[in-house]
């Protein structure tokens, strides 16, 4: 099986490591395709690889497969579709792509005798897709939580041990977890689309990926992180998605996670899903999910189950309507100029929700002009919540806007 590779980055220049040092049976490197190529030529490929910029050159040679690594909507989907529509099969890490279009290009793969795969598109190394398509096929999986951003993982758990928000962030940045603009990680968007993608292939559910709830991390600050494990809890960039019979409840954001929860285990840079089913009940898939080698160990795997002659199992999925409610317990922090009354007055305002106060915290010693208290609730619709606290935005004695995070069970 002759594999062409489209971008020789980080990922690519590991796959090509991969099949140079494996020699996995059956597949040849034959083609390496990157702009300014001639920069990225190595003397340790197969004496007879191709270089080019030219991706015309790649589709009329004889590779049997084009390994994506190019990544972003466009030219990667122009190059997926022209190869698949030439009975090429394609291998992709693309989960913008996937997440917006695969539905598409798994019939146009179909309709042409080719293949896709994508198991390196969630998760890094972690075999999480090839675990939903094939080991847990046989379940009816209702329901996923996730943590599937490293860098905001790497951010909230060095925010953990004390460290500010914008100090972890330029480390992240200068270590290569994050990028210039940092928003797709820090905002949600980047694990809205692998959430996407598991919702499709554990749920069954087709959703849009712009009506998917997403929340950025840049408004947690340390005190959340105290008056968290005063809870006994951490701070987590979640990704979560639950069946219903009505549609699918999904979002993306901070969350409160109970410390003896596996999701508060993962450190640093590190993935990990918990997926739950109606027969063989929660498992957790965890391990490395970013970076070059790990990345790659899954592009090659699916390189080799396509040379070994297994394809995909097939998942239909149908197009599904997607909310962000979830009933679930919330945190709410407000910072406050203090003065009398406050704490009737949000009572007040969440009574008007039928919204039930669980706890209160206030610790000591905090400026009382700039003063941070916490407020937990019962659960409650998330719809309802915003309500209650769009009463109150506008009160002389609120310093911020208050911000709420929902709260996972164990």
């Amino acid at each position: 099986m002759k594999v062409a590779i489209l971008g020789f980055g980080t990922v690519g220049s590991s796959v090509a490591r991969i099949l140079c040092d494996l020699k996995p049976a059956g597949i040849e490197l034959t083609q390496v395709l990157n702009r300014g190529v001639a920069r990225k030529r190595v003397d340790w490929t197969p004496p007879g690889t191709h270089w080019t910029e030219d991706f015309e050159q790649v589709l009329r040679s004889d590779a049997d497969v084009i390994v994506e690594l190019v990544g972003g909507l466009e030219p990667a989907g122009t190059w997926v579709r022209r190869a698949l529509e030439a009975g090429k099969s394609a291998v992709t890490g693309n989960k913008k792509l996937i997440a917006e279009h695969g539905v598409e290009l798994d019939r146009l793969a179909r309709a042409n005798g080719a293949h896709l795969l994508y198991g390196a598109a969630v998760a890094g190394g972690i075999p999480v897709i090839p675990g939903l398509r094939q080991g847990l096929a046989g379940d009816r999986i209702t329901r996923i939580e996730g943590i599937l951003n490293g860098t905001c993982n790497y951010i909230l758990s060095r925010m953990e041990a004390g460290a500010a928000f914008s100090e972890v962030l330029c480390d992240a940045q200068s270590l290569g977890y994050a990028e210039a603009n940092p928003s797709e990680d820090v905002d949600g968007y980047d694990a809205r689309a692998k959430l996407v993608i598991l919702s499709r292939i554990a749920l069954r559910a087709g959703l849009d990926v712009k009506s998917v709830f997403c929340r950025s991390i840049t408004q947690v600050d340390a005190v959340d992180l105290v008056y968290a494990r005063d809870l006994g809890c951490t701070i987590r960039q979640i990704a979560k998605a639950e069946l219903h019979p009505d549609g699918v409840s999904a979002m993306v954001g901070p969350m409160l996670v109970p410390l003896r929860s596996p999701l508060a285990w993962s450190r640093g840079t590190e993935n990990m899903v918990l997926v739950s089913g109606q027969y063989g009940g929660d498992v957790v898939f965890s391990g490395h999910g970013a970076g070059g080698h790990p990345t790659a160990v899954a592009v090659v795997s699916d390189l080799i189950s396509l040379a070994h002659g297994s394809r995909p199992v097939d998942l239909p999925s149908r197009a599904t309507p997607v909310s962000g409610e979830f009933e679930l317990r919330h945190y709410i922090r407000f910072i406050v100029k203090d003065a009398p009354g406050i704490v009737a007055e949000i009572a007040g305002a969440l009574a008007s929700e039928k919204i039930n106060i669980d706890a209160l915290f206030q610790r000591p010693g905090y400026d009382k002009a700039d003063l941070p208290f916490v407020v937990t609730v019962e659960p409650c619709a998330a719809s309802s919540l915003r309500r209650a606290l769009d009463r109150i935005g506008s009160a002389a004695w609120l310093a911020q806007p208050p911000l709420d995070m929902p709260m996972l069970g164990e």
